[in-house]
């Protein structure tokens, strides 16, 4: 299959969510607010959207992989990296990491991050196909907005 990467375009919005619901189950639940795709498609149109790309078959420009980054001037990120099932295996989600990689270098970032699910190791072994090992961290959260709602009743 011969795709073309290229930043996102507000047009892709849907075709980006359908393929989002698809490869991110969890996007479904929505009792997990921070799991909202329309809400990261909106936040990243408004920080670095020029780091938001997605893959396109060439015979039908239809949109077939995703991937974010941001980079914060100390690190990089690398967010909802995506590929349609039926174009899985063939080298697009490589591509797409490479892609983001190269315009994070561009931007000086000299390391990357993500973050896994732990239950899913076959993405864990496909980044670890890319070069990338588990750092010795904790990575450590916490949801803001449930945390305003917690201290407003109290």
């Amino acid at each position: 299959m011969s795709v073309t990467l290229r930043v996102f375009s507000e047009a892709d919005t849907e075709a980006v969510l359908a393929l989002w619901l698809q490869a991110f189950p969890e996007y479904n639940d929505t009792t997990r607010p921070h799991r909202n795709p329309r809400l990261s498609i909106a936040n990243k149109l408004g920080t670095q959207p020029e780091l938001f790309f997605v893959a396109t078959r060439d015979e039908d420009g239809v949109i077939v992989g995703t991937a974010m980054a941001g980079y914060d001037g100390h690190r990089g990120w690398l967010y909802s990296l995506a590929v349609a099932n039926e174009a899985r295996r063939l080298g697009i989600g490589t591509r797409l990491v490479r892609h983001a990689e190269s315009a994070l270098a561009a931007m000086g970032c000299l390391k990357l991050n993500l973050q896994v699910l732990a239950d899913k190791p076959e993405v864990i072994a496909f980044y670890d196909s890319l070069g990338y090992r588990a750092d010795a961290v904790v990575s450590l959260g916490k949801r803001l907005a449930v945390a305003q709602e917690s201290e407003a009743v109290a």
